[in-house]
């Protein structure tokens, strides 16, 4: 099955595993944890709650750490869990597992396309996919966050750094899936560029305003 990592031709049976990955991937990833999570213990609809979005982020608008911890958890282990459980199969099913979890998380069914910004769903597929690049996002991410209190930032920085730790650690095939990812890890942030670029982005611990992450 890897065989095309040096040029082979896939087959068409190579096709359908990895269309089949991506479809069981998709569906682990569209699973709304925070919204799930806030309904469960009756915190509210997470859509009508501070910017809308059903991250972690905005569950910690509810006032609830542990659930917006929760919700951190279970939207990275989605990921890692569509990419293990492909993983047997091969390195190419793993990587259609992975973008199907992302596009999951993104654009969940369930919401009807309504999903969040893929942040904590980028860092569990990579960690299924690549601990040690995992580890480089987590790094980043703590670092941009503590010099600049920018959650947002840290995320784009982090996702940036990423495929560039995998090309390092000789992981071409998932660098170049995960510079796609950051792609549009990138466009579902575009507001929070946007505020960033104008001053106007919130910091982290800081009062939302404008409509914030």
């Amino acid at each position: 099955m890897n065989a095309w990592l040096d040029g082979a031709p896939l087959s068409a049976a190579d096709w359908r595993l990895a269309a089949l990955a991506l479809a069981v991937g998709y569906l682990f990833g569209s699973v709304p944890f925070g919204v799930l999570l806030t309904r469960l213990t009756g915190a509210g609809d997470l859509r009508r709650i501070g910017s809308g979005n059903i991250g972690a982020t905005n569950v910690l608008r509810t006032g609830r750490k542990g659930l917006a911890a929760a919700t951190l958890l279970g939207d990275a282990l989605k990921g890692t869990a569509a990419v293990l459980a492909a993983a047997p199969f091969g390195l190419l099913p793993a990587l259609a597992a992975a973008a199907g979890a992302f596009l999951g998380h993104l654009y969940p069914v369930w919401l009807k396309g309504r999903g969040g910004k893929g942040v904590a769903t980028f860092l569990g597929c990579l960690l299924g996919l690549e601990p040690l690049a995992a580890l480089v996002f987590a790094l980043v991410w703590l670092g941009v966050a503590f010099a600049s209190r920018y959650s947002s930032l840290a995320a784009l920085v982090a996702s940036v750094a990423s495929p560039a730790a995998l090309f390092l650690l000789g992981a071409p095939a998932t660098a170049w899936l995960f510079l796609l990812l950051a792609l549009l890890l990138w466009w579902r942030h575009r507001d929070n560029i946007r505020r960033l670029a104008a001053g106007t982005e919130n910091r982290i611990g800081e009062k939302r305003r404008h409509g914030g992450k």
